[in-house]
């Protein structure tokens, strides 16, 4: 299936958020996840169907100064 990740079309066999990030190697509780502009809490991410056309957003905090 084809999903949008950060803006990039990306096949995958996913089927769950948590299996997404799980095969894109994120791991953390850091993460923010938001499917189609809808937040998801890292709760909901193993229950979060994922179908074709989903577009994903995965943003994870950064160090600096």
């Amino acid at each position: 299936m084809r999903v949008i990740v950060n803006g990039e079309a990306q096949d995958c066999a996913a089927q769950t958020l948590a299996d997404l990030l799980t095969a894109l190697d994120y791991e953390g509780d850091w993460l923010a996840t938001a499917v189609n502009g809808d937040l998801v809490h890292r709760e909901e991410r193993a229950d979060w169907p994922l179908k074709a056309g989903d577009r994903v957003e995965i943003l994870a905090p950064m160090q600096g100064g």
